[in-house]
């Protein structure tokens, strides 16, 4: 089994709330708020934790925000490697609307880091074993350029670490420049933007996935696709697994449960296939519940089940 860590560079404490319904101006009463660890790779952690694997997060944690998302990870047994930060954790904010079902997430922007902080968390990341998965995912926080997540993704190949990256905009564009990702997985509407063109035929999204992988950028791209599924490419072919219809509760931590999946498969060795199956039952799973919560086992498994007699 290889070994699994993830780097946050804009983590969160996500709280979430009930309220009856939602109008301006007025008081609206909630229900008490659930605190649970948030951010990409830190969720990515989770994820793989949930469903019976290891993995270490690697992370800035400042103020008290920090200090709770740290004893919150160590309820759920999730090993942390943290650096100390001046600027507090951000707290975001999701909120579910009974009477219409709605959902309202209220994201803050990311605690600023400071050179040295960076590049602490760089001499973590840079430090773990060769042959190892680092999976890079979130948000760039404000003050930290693309070009150095590009430079330490780089370096971190250097010494054979193997990265997995799923990001947007200029954060993703720099992530893949180094090229020989293990694992990129954006969705459709990232993906066009890799690629410079829209994708609107149904052969597009393969075609521009391929294009990656032909160009280096990517061993493997599973571009999520909603309720269709995945599409997952690599140089040896395609699969596309389609989840079973279910009621979604809630979309947060469905990209997050389906990468950590991903990992917890490469990191068995798995066929393309396999990986892509777990992924999206992961992500699917997370859909049934409320709130900010993740996959579990048991609802991925189910998931697989179904999956694997179609």
């Amino acid at each position: 089994m290889v070994s699994v860590y993830t780097l946050t560079l804009s983590p969160s404490l996500d709280s979430a709330t009930l309220t009856p319904q939602i109008y301006p101006e007025g008081k609206l009463r909630c229900s008490a708020p659930v605190f649970e660890p948030g951010g990409g790779g830190i969720n990515v952690a989770r994820a793989i934790t949930y469903l019976g694997g290891k993995a270490t997060a690697i992370f800035p944690a400042g103020g008290a925000t920090g200090e709770h998302l740290v004893a919150l990870l160590a309820d759920e047994n999730v090993a942390v490697e943290t650096v100390d930060a001046k600027d507090w954790t951000r707290q975001n904010l999701h909120v579910h609307v009974e009477s219409s079902g709605e959902q309202y997430r209220f994201v803050m922007p990311g605690a600023k880091l400071s050179d040295d902080e960076f590049r602490q968390l760089e001499e973590k990341a840079l430090a773990i074993e060769s042959g190892a998965l680092l999976v890079i995912s979130g948000s760039l926080p404000p003050g930290i350029k693309p070009e150095k997540l590009t430079a330490l993704i780089r370096a971190a190949q250097q010494r054979g670490i193997r990265c997995i990256v799923d990001s947007s905009g200029d954060a993703l564009d720099a992530a893949l420049a180094p090229g020989n990702l293990e694992l990129v997985k954006p969705n459709q509407k990232e993906l066009s933007a890799l690629v410079n063109r829209e994708l609107t035929q149904p052969d597009d999204v393969l075609t521009a996935a391929q294009e990656l992988i032909h160009s280096g950028k990517a061993l493997r791209v599973v571009v999520s696709l909603g309720p269709q599924g995945a599409l997952a490419v690599d140089k040896s072919g395609f699969v596309q697994v389609v989840p079973p219809p279910m009621k979604s509760q809630s979309t947060v931590g469905a990209g997050d449960s389906m990468v950590g999946a991903m990992t917890l498969k490469l990191a068995e060795g798995a066929s393309l296939l396999e990986m892509a199956r777990f992924g999206v039952a992961a992500g699917s799973a997370a859909t049934i519940n409320q709130g900010t919560r993740l996959c579990s086992l048991a609802d991925t498994q189910k998931i697989v089940d179904y999956l694997s007699k179609g």
